[in-house]
This record gives C-alpha cells, sequence and structure tokens, in this order.
C-alpha cells in the first residue's frame, strides 16, 4: 500500500463527494440513524469548495498497479470560522480567524470504509495539523461525529461540548466540540 497525500484540487470535487457520500453511509451507520444520515448528506456533509480554494484540503490516493489513482481519503483544516459543513450548509461564517487568539479548524475528514483502520485518517491529520502550525496557529479544534471521536481522543484531542445540528424535519445530529493545543 503506498498512500499519497497532496493537496485537493477543483478537478477532485465529483471523486471526493463520491468518498464522503461512502463514508457516511458505511462507517457512521453504528451512530446515527439512516435518515440522520441521508439528511446529513443533504444539509451538512459535503466538500467545501473554500477549503480546496484556500489550500487548505487534502486528498489521500493509493497508487495502483496500473499507475491510476484510487481516492481513500480526505480531510483538511481552515483559517475561516466555519466549523463544519460543506458549500450547502447554511451556517457558514468564512471570515478569516486570528492565529494569535483563534483556533483552526480541522475539517470534513472522511475515509472509505474499505481502507479504514491503515493509518489514513492519521496521516492526513498529520498533514493538517502541521499546516496549521505553518500558518501561526497553535490551537485546533473540529466539530467531531461520534464515529470520530475515538480517533480524535487518540490523536490528543478532548472533549469540551456536546453540540446538536439541525438537519430540518424535525432531526439532529449529534457532534462534539473538541479541542488540542500544540
Amino acid at each position: 500500500m503506498r498512500i499519497r497525500i497532496r493537496l485537493a484540487e477543483a478537478g477532485d470535487i465529483s471523486r471526493l463527494q463520491e468518498l464522503i457520500q461512502a463514508s457516511v453511509r458505511g462507517l457512521q451507520a453504528g451512530d446515527y440513524t439512516a435518515a440522520q444520515l441521508e439528511n446529513a448528506l443533504r444539509t451538512v456533509y459535503g466538500v467545501d469548495t473554500q477549503l480546496i480554494s484556500d489550500g487548505t484540503y487534502f486528498a489521500a490516493e493509493e497508487t495502483e498497479s496500473s499507475g491510476d489513482a484510487l481516492l481513500v481519503g480526505c480531510g483538511g483544516w481552515s483559517k475561516r470560522k466555519t466549523l463544519y459543513g460543506g458549500d450547502q450548509w447554511k451556517g457558514r461564517e468564512d471570515s478569516l480567524l486570528d492565529p494569535a487568539k483563534d483556533a483552526a479548524k480541522i475539517r470534513a475528514f472522511f475515509v472509505h470504509p474499505a481502507w479504514v483502520r491503515r493509518g489514513i485518517g492519521g496521516m492526513i491529520l498529520e498533514a493538517c495539523e502541521a499546516a496549521a502550525e505553518a500558518a501561526g496557529f497553535r490551537r485546533l479544534e473540529m466539530g467531531a461525529t461520534l464515529t470520530g471521536i475515538p480517533f480524535y481522543r487518540a490523536k490528543g484531542y478532548l472533549e469540551l461540548e456536546a453540540e446538536e445540528v439541525t438537519l430540518g424535519n424535525g432531526l439532529t445530529l449529534p457532534i462534539v466540540r473538541m479541542g488540542k493545543s500544540r
């Protein structure tokens, strides 16, 4: 297995969206209902093209013997106030953060179900943390799904507070805001 972490590009958007859907449906079903997941895919989960434009979103690829690159994971960090959500999310705050006082946001981590437990999420997280630190940030935070909490806890993140994301149709998506200082 040879995994390469690179910056995501606009040409990756459709493949990223497919990866996100596969990851959500395949990995989060034990923590959320099918209705929560489908509503979250329509309203919250998705590609945030601002992260791609900012050069803060990574794609993890496995190079196949044919030379083709298979997209197996993605994730990023942000220097903007938005804590979670793709382009379709209505609760966006795209103003810039101040690295001297604000925490960079760890955002939109997804690994394909067939590729979990191989260190891919950790490789992406290390790239994000290093890039955020190079940009002057000393603190990091995220809105972690219930599925992601054990991973982030193992990487040194602490649970700060529980939140409920409104999905519509009377549904919410429980998440936990987590943080870490460098």
